[in-house]
């Protein structure tokens, strides 16, 4: 199977799409809330945040300065459509695996075939 189209290497690796998808749901975040949110150490968190800043996924806004500087993020309208693009091609990957199964399907009926199973042991 090929990639399909819009399947984003910058953005695949778990930290940087967590850190998308969190940015993706808000206009403007602060550095801690998205740190703490993902559970990242500071260095972590910035290192992910230049790399996407310097693809021009994200925009990176320092305010203030000293103890009061605050650092916040957000997608820009490439980084979100580039998110939007990612998302979708992973659907695509998901749904090209099979018939889902969940309860409208073979799930279903398989825990319900199953079921009389259990109960003769009882």
């Amino acid at each position: 199977m090929s990639t399909p189209a819009g399947f984003d290497e910058l953005i695949h690796p778990s930290t940087r799409l967590s850190v998308v998808a969190l940015l993706a749901a808000t206009e403007w975040a602060d550095f801690a809330f998205v740190r703490d949110s993902l559970s990242l150490s500071d260095s972590a968190l910035s290192k992910q945040l230049h790399t996407l800043e310097g693809a021009g996924y994200l925009e990176i806004q320092k305010e203030g300065g000293g103890r009061n500087r605050r650092t916040k993020v957000r997608l820009t309208d490439r980084g979100r459509t580039a998110f939007e693009g990612h998302v979708a091609a992973l659907r695509a990957i998901v749904d090209s695996a099979g018939p889902e199964t969940g309860p409208e399907t073979g799930a279903a009926t398989g825990a319900a075939r199953r079921q009389p199973h259990a109960e003769a042991g009882r």
